[in-house]
């Protein structure tokens, strides 16, 4: 719905009408409008596009972190104890205070440097990337542990594999399958954050719509016109539900021992 509504749904999410604000759910507005007269539903189809690109791009930096930590740091045996030191570092750290620090220190730096929306996009990528990749590190590393062990990798060894094509070649494609459900927690977390960020008022611009800042906007009308609250919060829980059970099937689909082979 969120990628390919706005093709149907072909209403400006910027367009003001005065006229038509705070408006009920109606057939030219089916979700009302807000206190300036826009579209909910073209702001929260536009907002969706934002929301998913953060929790994915989010998700692939904490991916490619978690990944390469936990393959280092299972295989390494010396890499070992300063990695997870680092691992749980970054787990005894207060997330949510810590992100409010990072992006209020950058936030204005990054806007002058790429502009109001692409600079608060790449810091809040990289802040909420940058703090989720330690349970990715856990399970990788707890996999290439009891990969090492295993009899093709030894073969490989006993005839001179280089450690790097030992990992490319017989350890990341055996731990695929964490990485694929972790990936897709990772974007239900990913938004959430997002939201809470945007919530608190340090996200996006105002005229930038994402589900958090819609819900953060709709805030001051929550007496007068509760289902502004409602829509973009729905869109959320029903989004993380269907990243979670997309999770659940992809590690059914690639545990062999719950396929009974």
């Amino acid at each position: 719905a969120v990628f390919v509504g706005p093709y149907l749904w072909t209403i400006d999410p910027q367009y003001i009408d005065i006229r038509a604000r705070s408006q009920g759910p109606s057939w030219s507005h089916p979700m009302g409008t807000d206190q300036l007269g826009r579209d909910t539903l073209a702001r929260l189809l536009a907002g969706g596009q934002v929301s998913l690109a953060v929790g994915i791009s989010a998700m692939l930096l904490a991916l490619v972190v978690g990944a390469l930590i936990g393959v280092l740091s299972g295989y390494f045996h010396l890499l070992d104890g300063p990695l997870m030191r680092l691992t749980d570092l970054f787990l005894a750290l207060p997330l949510l205070p810590l992100l409010l620090v990072i992006i209020m220190l950058f936030r204005d730096t990054l806007r002058s440097a790429f502009g109001p929306e692409t600079g608060i996009f790449f810091l809040i990528v990289f802040v909420i990337g940058i703090t989720s990749w330690m349970q990715t590190a856990r399970i990788v590393r707890g996999d290439v542990l009891a990969l090492k062990e295993r009899e093709f990798v030894i073969a490989s060894k006993s005839i001179g594999t280089s450690p790097f094509r030992m990992i490319l070649r017989h350890i990341l494609p055996n731990v695929l399958s964490p990485i694929t459900v972790s990936a897709t927690l990772g974007i239900a977390n990913a938004i959430i954050t997002e939201s809470a960020l945007s919530f608190l008022g340090l996200g996006f611009p105002s005229d930038f719509p994402t589900w958090g800042r819609l819900l953060y906007d709709s805030t001051d009308y929550l007496q007068q016109y509760p289902e502004r609250v409602i829509w973009p919060g729905l869109a959320i829980s029903l989004t993380v539900l269907s990243v979670n059970y997309i999770g659940d099937g992809f590690r059914d689909a690639l545990d062999p021992r719950i396929r009974g082979r």
